[in-house]
């Protein structure tokens, strides 16, 4: 088990340099090794440690696929600066716009 446990940490250090931002699979992996230990320790049966893998392979890839995730951008406005009305897209760009709009 101890072996099983080595492999899967070496594992998601191998496939974490070339990963693009998606820790689902390694959080997949380490929950559901960690579930299994935990599962099988506490009912002492093979059916605890194969639940405990569910439930932690399940929640570890929930987990990992919300880690490193970009933040929202920022909200589109309208402002006024200068006397002038300008709107602001999510993606930063400003342009001027009409007066009515900042009213």
């Amino acid at each position: 088990m101890i072996a099983l446990v080595a492999g899967a940490i070496g594992l998601m250090g191998v496939s974490g340099e070339a990963k693009a931002q998606n820790d689902a699979v390694p959080g997949a992996i380490f929950g559901g090794v960690a579930g299994a230990l935990i599962g099988g320790a506490v009912s002492g049966k093979a059916g605890g440690a194969v639940a405990g893998a569910l439930i932690g392979g399940t929640t570890g890839a929930i987990v990992g696929s919300q880690v490193n995730r970009p933040p929202p951008p920022p909200p589109a406005y309208y402002f006024w600066n200068g006397n002038r009305c300008f709107y602001r897209y999510p993606n930063g760009q400003v342009i001027r716009v009409s007066r009515g709009y900042c009213q």
